[in-house]
């Protein structure tokens, strides 16, 4: 037996191209961090860019990743109280329509919430870049549009809760 840890290929076009822009964000924030901490301990400047760009990049990186996790099932579920009902195929259905109806709500309150920000941020700008600030909460709002989407896919196509989480305990 090898200790090889195997690492799975996306299986799908969202799945490489949001890892693909996960790790664009991640290069460009680790980049712009450090630069500016070469410059602040070696020669006392800095590039107060870098913290609003790293900024606007982990916030952008948090909602991608959210939203790529949705369709691999790997947001937090609780599936011991389902789980007891997948020998009862009707109750086991409608606790799925339940679980996926409470996820719309979930995205729409999102939604709703982040598409005013947007809107409120829309007419003022950053200090030190100058981009438009409605930038900061845009994302959470394409976030729950996606997952609002593909739970409302889910329920269209009768698709079945995931109850293999690999985890000992949840």
């Amino acid at each position: 037996m090898s200790n090889e840890i195997l690492i799975e290929a996306p299986k799908s076009r969202f799945q490489r191209i949001s890892n693909t822009l996960l790790a664009i964000c991640l290069g460009v924030m680790a980049v712009a961090v450090f630069v500016n901490i070469v410059l602040r301990y070696g020669f006392g400047s800095g590039l107060p860019a870098s913290e609003e760009l790293s900024r606007l990049l982990f916030v952008w990186m948090v909602f991608i990743g959210a939203t790529a996790a949705y369709p691999a099932g790997e947001h937090m579920a609780f599936t011991s109280l389902v789980g007891m009902l997948k020998d009862r195929p009707a109750l086991f259905l409608g606790m799925t329509l339940f679980i996926r109806l409470l996820v719309l709500l979930a995205c729409a309150l999102i939604g709703w919430g982040a598409w005013q920000q947007v809107v409120v941020g829309y007419g003022s700008h950053s200090v030190v870049l100058g981009y438009s600030t409605a930038l900061l909460p845009l994302p959470a709002f394409l976030c729950a549009v996606a997952i609002g989407l593909m739970a409302l896919f889910e329920i269209f196509q009768r698709t079945p809760l995931d109850l293999g989480h690999n985890v000992e305990v949840e």
